[in-house]
């Protein structure tokens, strides 16, 4: 059962930041996940060396929202899940773009969604992505998981995979990898919650022991 088709619909979004690998190792990195690995303030709006540094809203996910919009062919009154959906402003996009659309989100991070658009807080609640997920079969248009599953072990991982693809008609997820010791070096300095350090070719068969049909796209870290 193979999986559906490699995308680009974060890729232009992930290559604007510019990142110091070396800096960051350096930098107490283990004391340094540890905190980030708690997903509170530090994480999101400490310092750099936890996370984000600071995450306020700017605006930079219109385009994904108009991408996803676009590519899946998504109207008003879709259903739309986002697994790992953080302070929830891609689905703010996409909410605005739409709406009425029904958007749905979900976080282990409840810093994160406290600090999500308000007109959102209500459709959004604290949930860990392997868990099961309290909707029926096929229940939403678009499922999306944009750079969190790669922050769980494999077993939790395939479960994950395993509920995106049981509640979605359509399905698209995006998680980092690496395609070249480079890259894995990048990697391994810049993360600070990974757990599943995977080449393309990893990924795909991750995605098809968990029988995730879904599209999917890779972050690099050149």
């Amino acid at each position: 059962m193979p999986a559906g088709r490699c995308l680009n619909i974060i890729t232009p979004l992930h290559t604007c930041t510019k990142r110091d690998y070396l800096a960051r190792m350096t930098d107490d990195k283990v004391r340094c996940s540890i905190v980030a690995r708690e997903y509170g303030r530090d994480y999101w709006d400490g310092e750099r060396r936890y996370g984000y540094g600071g995450y306020r809203y700017d605006g930079r996910w219109k385009p994904v929202a108009e991408r996803l919009i676009r590519h899946y062919g998504l109207r008003d009154g879709a259903r739309i899940l986002d697994v790992g959906c953080g302070k929830a402003h891609l689905l703010y996009e996409l909410s605005r773009l739409l709406p009425q659309a029904e958007v749905a989100g979900f976080d282990v991070s409840a810093y994160g969604l406290e600090d999500s658009p308000p007109e959102l807080r209500h459709q959004l609640f604290v949930h860990r992505a392997e868990d099961p997920y309290p909707y029926p079969d096929a229940h939403f248009d678009l499922v999306i998981s944009l750079m969190a599953l790669h922050n769980l072990g494999l077993p939790a991982l395939g479960a994950a995979l395993a509920e995106i693809e049981r509640v979605g008609k359509a399905k698209f997820i995006a998680v980092e990898s690496f395609r070249n010791e480079q890259e894995l070096f990048n990697l391994q300095c810049w993360a600070l919650t990974c757990e599943s350090f995977l080449r393309p070719e990893a990924w795909e068969w991750m995605f098809d022991t968990a029988r995730y049909t879904g599209d999917y796209e890779f972050a690099f870290f050149e």
